[in-house]
């Protein structure tokens, strides 16, 4: 119930349906996430060997999170405010093109969290595919 809220609330805020986002997510992902995650999104990409620090099982944040989406986590991690280096680079390697404030989410505190729009649509795509 809650990952559905939290989808409804990229909804109205990002103003793309979350068919949209979960759509130009996955593209995303495949474009600048496989290689390290792997298709599969299991942690286990083609660049996974060389990484400091193992990828993670992208289809589990939400079970390693008492069952709920880490929001918040995932935004930061993704457009570098929470950096995670490994392999001697921030995480993502590419991250201008993450970079960019131009919507609000509202996290699970009920905050507003601001991001920009291919931010949104990773995270519609990565709660989409949670187990």
């Amino acid at each position: 119930m809650k990952i559905g809220l939290y989808a409804l609330a990229v909804t109205l805020v990002a103003g793309a349906s979350f068919a949209e986002n979960v759509e130009e997510g996955a593209a995303l992902y495949m474009k600048h996430c496989a290689t390290c995650h792997g298709i599969d999104m299991d942690g286990n990409g083609p660049m996974a060997g060389v990484l400091m620090i193992k990828p993670d099982n992208l289809l589990t944040l939400s079970s390693g999170n008492s069952g709920e989406f880490p929001l918040v986590r995932v935004i930061k991690r993704i457009d570098g405010r929470d950096p995670l280096v490994s392999h001697g680079s921030p995480m993502p390697v590419y991250g201008d093109f993450f970079e960019g404030v131009d919507v609000a989410l509202k996290a699970p505190t009920g905050q507003p969290i601001m991001t920009s729009q291919p931010v949104v649509a990773l995270v519609a795509y990565l709660q989409s595919v949670q187990q």
